[in-house]
């Protein structure tokens, strides 16, 4: 349904406090350094947190790799991808192990290897199906289909649907064939279980270490039906299973929408305008929420180590998820063995540098320690 339509319940005062000072609260890890502290916090709430349950695919079963198709990565080592562009935003896919030098809490680490390692990825395709996407699916099976027709043979896809429950239609598969039988099978619900989709598929489909893992979502990140995940548990369990999220948020389609029309309400005649409050209140606090949801993507994509696209039109977006296969394909794979042996569960924050200040690197955050 229409993003600006809520139930009653959704419009109480409560509520809308409730909301907004959730989102209030992630905007601010967008500060990289309270981020780390803000997950050590959530730490323990972390753990009460009741595991659900993914609903399954409904026929196809995941396909295996073979061990000679994946690179080894001992159990010691981290895995750190790292994606770095010119000050044009172009991709810079020309640098050596040399080129990076990678901090662990203030400690500088050594890297394990001399060379830049290509690791295939395995990418969750995420589509919320509840609000003005579900009218543009097509846009969306048509991008995503080149999407995966970029990738790399040993690269895999899963698909994940989210709106009143989450449910994903395709496990890990390298068949573009079965990925087209499965985005067919894709319907609209009603309500966002935007949280809940990223921290059970963080938890449950991210669990061969050797591969690098990638989220590809569509969605306005406007939570609305979450029961057993908030925004800081997601990103905990994301940065725990070493997943980069790639937003493609439809805020600035949604945006363009709501301002047109509340700015068609407020040209009306004063009489008009008065007749028209409720609506016009309730465009106004739909424009804010927007606001609020891409800080939080962006906080959310820029502390995994992915990036926050917002296009102007659906029609744009094979554009958009080139560029993601695009960096996906260029990404750098640094590895190091950490100083500090401790199995502690402690997260770890690291920053990654590059000898030539012009260049921008990114990665995510940090890590939480193996523990036993």
């Amino acid at each position: 349904m229409p993003s600006y339509l809520q139930t009653d319940a959704e419009h109480s005062p409560s509520r809308t406090r409730s909301v907004v000072a959730r989102l209030l609260f992630v905007c601010a890890l967008a500060a990289l350094a309270a981020l780390a502290h803000a997950l050590l916090l959530a730490r323990a709430a972390a753990q009460a947190v009741p595991p659900q349950k993914v609903a399954p695919a409904p026929t196809q079963q995941a396909q295996e790799v073979g061990d000679e198709e994946v690179l080894t990565v001992t159990t010691s080592e981290v895995l750190l991808p790292v994606t770095v562009r010119d000050a044009e935003g172009r991709l810079v896919t020309n640098l050596a192990r040399e080129n990076f030098r990678v901090w662990e809490d203030g400690r500088e680490q050594p890297l394990s290897d001399l060379r830049l390692r290509r690791v295939p990825v395995d990418v969750l395709l995420m589509v919320d199906s509840s609000s003005s996407v579900a009218n543009n699916l097509e846009d969306f099976r048509r991008a995503v289909e080149e999407f995966a027709a970029r990738l790399a043979d040993d690269d895999r896809v899963a698909l994940l649907k989210f709106d009143d429950r989450v449910e994903l239609l395709q496990d890990w598969t390298a068949s573009r064939t079965q990925l087209r039988r499965a985005l067919r099978r894709i319907t609209p619900g009603t309500f966002t279980h935007f949280n809940d989709a990223l921290y059970l598929s963080a938890r449950e489909l991210f669990k061969d270490s050797r591969r690098r893992h990638a989220v590809v979502v569509l969605s306005d990140g406007i939570d609305n039906g979450s029961a057993s995940a908030s925004m800081q548990f997601a990103l905990r369990a994301l940065l725990e299973a070493g997943a980069s999220v790639y937003c493609i948020s439809n805020t600035e389609i949604a945006r363009a929408e709501k301002r047109a029309e509340l700015d068609r309400l407020l040209d009306a005649p004063p009489s008009a305008v008065k007749f028209n409050q409720l609506r016009i209140d309730d465009l106004g606090e739909g424009l804010r929420v927007l606001d609020a949801s891409e800080r939080n993507l962006d906080a959310l994509t820029s502390a995994t180590g992915g990036r926050l696209y917002k296009p102007t039109a659906f029609a744009g977006l094979d554009r958009v998820y080139a560029e993601v296969a695009e960096e996906l394909r260029s990404q750098y794979a640094l590895y190091y063995t950490p100083l500090d042996k401790a199995r502690d569960g402690r997260f770890r924050r690291v920053q990654v540098r590059l000898t030539d200040p012009a260049l921008r690197v990114s990665s995510r955050v940090g890590y939480f320690a193996p523990r036993g």
